[in-house]
């Protein structure tokens, strides 16, 4: 029932009283919407009581209707109105022999599925905002809340199962055939919406439904699987640029996987191949940033060979034992990818912001002089001398320092020749590019490190060098024989290596999301550009988590190097003509070919050359750090300075977990200690305005005090973690009218200036039980 617009005849209050009186509000002003003029809104249903305070008329009831007076059709849904906006007067025909119980109820806004979408429902926001706010919104239980829309309205429904084909819907038993079903809208084709009045939904189904989204369920599949989007948007325009993307990021990046893998993880070479096959293919399908290429990265490859020499040295595994090796490995990175997939399922994409500037540019600064201390000693060809001297290549890189110093006398010369002749090739060719390709940007179309593999490999080949002395690649192949060997990394035999690589696979997981997260957002996704790339592809870190998840994991199965997003290696897929994802899925292909045609060719590499491409990265990792620490000294940052420092020395002179651990300790403490401070103020009213007043202890010339009031302003939400200090600041503000002196200064402040205590809680936008409690027991105490 619904006051109609034209009224010619009104029941006044003492002809109408209700029996119990009414808390609406009386100042609502009647309507002028066309829905007002005759045109009913959509109407809530009933509750779940069908008799109960909030909905007063039974069923029975429910089937009379009001009539106008302007000879109007009367409206005829049995479900009670959502929202009256004139209370005082209204037309009202009640069943004869009933007492009108109008006044019981009073208005609840629940969203209701619209019949239009071009209606305007009574008692929402205004509809040019979008959606509605969340108090207009009914809390809902169930699943939505923890697992959000998408998974608790594609799975679960959307609040009431069972509709009516009268319009009506409620809980409840099935009394007749007069109920069907809404499962049978399971694919989201709910062309009967307006049949389902009054059922509680979320406010992203809300807005699909009055703007005329009929496939819902699809709308869900299609955000969190992004190949279905960029495919359909996906032109031949496009395939040029993809392939020689493809085959440039291969001619770099294939050789510098079978260095990861052999110098960095010790395991066999081909298994650094593997990241490139399933990794990029699998983030092409649910991953979120279309240029960005997934593949091993330096700092996880070195973390996976530490547990590795671990494992070695606990007696678990040996250094010639490739296919314990290659185990290890893929327990590894499947652990790794498990974390970051339950991260993204729990939308822990916020995390990426959690630690610092600084703690990055320590640790990632310490990974590079780690790694090139460490391949040191392959490029002077003191591997077997290592070996021999207690193993120095498993300890700390100072002790590798003072090896190299007293063992320099030894070194190899054809391998220290090919060695560093290789780096200085690739860095000389790496600073041209470099300063070219702003003037000609097709230098950046040149494989230099793929020129420099091949060369050294048929130079080695064509004069013998391998007789020599120089270490060379040999045959590269699965350890089981098999092209790519399946083996699931979690098994009840690989328990005494999960626990060893619980800790590395959890910071290779952190190190990478966040590498990623840099290089998606440095990148982008298609949403708002004005290019000829894919359109409508918005970035969300949880999606990426779930992506990045799901390759590591089947990368795991195939005892792959940990792969996840390079800044570097993005930047030249983008700057080669990479487009779209195809990119990644194309270097897939070609890897796939590599592993089943072309690994006999890389027979004679020589592995001086490899080091010497991984110390060219580790190089890059350093030479942002003098910026960095410029940049900390000029603004006078002295407490990220030592934090970087101790990050530094720790991994430097003892351990890289020992670093990573300090360095996430220490941000994560400044974060709980920035957190948790409460910044209530001291206000002053600003002289000559009445109702203005400022924070007085940020400029006190500028206000004045309030004779007798302390005037307090708690400018953010109250929580369990900011309002265990809150009694303690508040009590300096009483005693000193800051909360910036020292508690063991005696009272500066007089007692009578806070006879009275004014809190301004605006800014307290949400308060927890232990917030009101504190609160509570503060005013209890005035």
């Amino acid at each position: 029932m619904r006051p109609p617009a034209s009224r010619s005849t009104s029941f006044s209050h003492s002809q109408h009283q209700p029996s119990t009186p009414s808390r609406l509000n009386q100042s609502h002003a009647p309507g002028s919407s066309p829905q007002d003029q005759g045109q009913s809104p959509p109407l809530d249903g009933p509750s779940e009581d069908p008799v109960s305070p909030l909905n007063p008329f039974n069923s029975d009831q429910r089937a009379n209707t009001a009539e106008s007076s302007n000879g109007t059709t009367p409206n005829t849904s049995p479900l009670r109105p959502r929202h009256w906006r004139n209370y005082s007067t209204f037309n009202c025909t009640q069943p004869e022999g009933n007492s009108c119980e109008h006044g019981h109820w009073s208005p609840k806004i629940r969203p209701t599925t619209p019949t239009s979408a071009s209606s305007t429902l009574e008692g929402e926001p205004n509809r040019s905002f979008g959606g509605r706010y969340a108090r207009a919104q009914s809390i809902q239980g169930g699943p939505n809340g923890f697992l959000g829309d998408a998974i608790g309205n594609t799975v679960f429904g959307d609040g009431r199962i069972f509709t009516r084909s009268n319009g009506d819907s409620r809980d409840g038993n099935r009394k007749d055939g007069s109920w069907s079903s809404s499962w049978s809208r399971w694919w989201g084709v709910e062309g009967d919406d307006k049949n389902r009045i009054g059922q509680p939904m979320s406010t992203t189904r809300w807005l699909a439904s009055t703007h005329g989204v009929k496939n819902k369920r699809r709308m869900y599949l299609v955000y969190y699987f992004p190949f279905l989007q960029w495919i359909t948007q996906y032109r031949w325009s496009f395939f040029k640029g993809d392939l020689v993307a493809a085959l440039t990021m291969a001619s770099f990046y294939i050789p510098m996987s079978l260095s990861y893998a052999a110098n960095l993880g010790h395991i066999p070479p081909i298994n650094g191949l593997y990241s490139f096959v399933f990794n990029p293919f699998i983030y092409a399908l649910l991953g979120s940033c279309p240029q960005m290429v997934v593949g091993p990265e330096a700092a996880g490859s070195l973390l996976l060979g530490g547990v590795v020499k671990t494992s070695i040295n606990s007696g678990n595994s040996w250094d010639d034992d490739d296919a314990m090796n290659a185990r290890i490995a893929g327990v590894v990175t499947g652990m790794a990818g498990a974390v970051i997939f339950v991260a993204g399922l729990t939308r822990l994409g916020f995390l990426d912001s959690v630690l610092s500037r600084q703690f990055l540019r320590g640790f990632i600064s310490a990974i590079g002089f780690v790694i090139l201390v460490d391949q040191l000693i392959p490029e002077m060809g003191l591997v077997h001398l290592a070996k021999h001297s207690g193993d120095v290549s498993h300890r700390s890189s100072m002790d590798k320092i003072v090896f190299l110093i007293e063992n320099a006398k030894h070194a190899h010369g054809l391998t220290s020749a090919v060695a560093f002749g290789s780096f200085v090739v690739i860095m000389v060719c790496r600073e041209l590019k470099r300063r070219l390709q702003p003037r000609f940007p097709s230098v950046a179309y040149v494989p230099d490190r793929f020129t420099v593999v091949v060369l050294s490999a048929v130079f080695t080949w064509l004069f013998g060098w391998h007789k020599k002395g120089l270490e060379i690649l040999g045959d590269v192949r699965s350890s089981s024989g098999s092209p790519f060997p399946f083996r699931f990394p979690f098994i009840p035999s690989h328990m005494q290596h999960v626990r060893e690589a619980m800790s590395s696979s959890f910071l290779i997981a952190l190190l990478g999301f966040f590498e990623s997260s840099v290089a998606a957002k440095s990148l982008g996704g298609g949403e708002g550009k004005k290019t000829d790339g894919l359109q409508g592809m918005s970035l969300s870190a949880n999606r990426e988590l779930v992506a990045l998840g799901v390759a590591n994991m089947v990368g795991g199965c195939f005892m792959a190097l940990p792969a996840f997003g390079g800044y570097g290696r993005s930047k030249v897929n983008a700057a080669t003509g990479g487009k779209t994802p195809m990119s990644s899925i194309l270097l897939s292909l070609i890897t796939i070919i590599c592993i089943l045609f072309l690994l006999p060719y890389f027979y004679y590499l020589p592995k001086a050359v490899l080091s010497s491409m991984i110390s060219v990265v580790a190089y890059s990792l350093i030479e942002e750090a003098p910026h960095d620490i410029a940049f900390f000294i000029h603004i006078r940052a002295y407490p990220e300075l030592i934090l970087m420092s101790l990050i530094f020395l720790a991994t430097i002179f003892y351990s890289l977990p020992l670093g990573i651990a300090l360095g996430i300790g220490l941000s994560l403490l400044s974060v709980i200690r920035h957190a948790t401070k409460p910044r209530i103020q001291i206000l002053g009213k600003v002289p000559g305005q009445e109702t203005q007043f400022e924070n007085a202890e940020s400029d006190p010339e500028r206000v004045e005090f309030v004779e007798g009031c302390l005037i307090v302003k708690i400018p953010e939400p109250l929580t369990f973690a900011n309002t265990g200090d809150l009694k303690s600041r508040l009590r300096r503000l009483e005693l000193y009218g800051t909360t910036a002196a020292h508690p063991a200064l005696p009272r500066v402040r007089a007692p009578e200036h806070n006879s009275n205590i004014i809190f301004d809680i605006h800014g307290v936008t949400s308060l927890d039980g232990s917030g009101t409690m504190v609160l509570t027991e503060i005013v209890d105490n005035y």
